[in-house]
């Protein structure tokens, strides 16, 4: 399912980067020298469409590494969060390893995957959460 989307996606888009190539293949001049415009000494000439897919891509680029520098926060966030649950998984695993070697009456109940209510989601009374 996800190569047949992958497919309707990708096939249109390819076809649509043809057509505009094709549509688009005159040469232009893009300069970088901003004060002679008529005899720029730095220029290079590029088919229309390579330019306009260039910037795109440049684009692209920028956006990427303008959202990840201001994803830095929550990126900290989550590491200082992963760190907290390694240091009290650790702190867990001490206490019940104590709590064996002392012999006491009432361990510490193992950690399940399901949750506080157990695997089979639903309460003390039989409701489900």
């Amino acid at each position: 399912m996800r190569k047949f989307f992958t497919a309707l996606v990708v096939i249109p888009l390819g076809l649509i980067f043809i057509v505009f190539a094709v549509a688009n293949h005159h040469l232009v001049t893009v300069s970088f020298d901003p004060f002679n415009s008529s005899d720029p000494s730095i220029a290079v000439r590029l088919p229309l469409f390579v330019v306009i897919i260039a910037v795109a891509i440049a684009g692209v680029v920028a956006g990427s590494c303008a959202t990840w520098f201001r994803q830095r926060r929550w990126r900290r966030a989550a590491r200082q969060h992963e760190a907290d649950s390694r240091r009290a998984q650790a702190q867990l695993a001490e206490f019940q390893a104590a709590a064996v070697r002392t012999g006491s009456p009432r361990p510490f109940p193992a950690l399940t995957q399901g949750g506080l209510y157990g695997a089979s989601g639903r309460d003390k009374q039989g409701a489900t959460l």
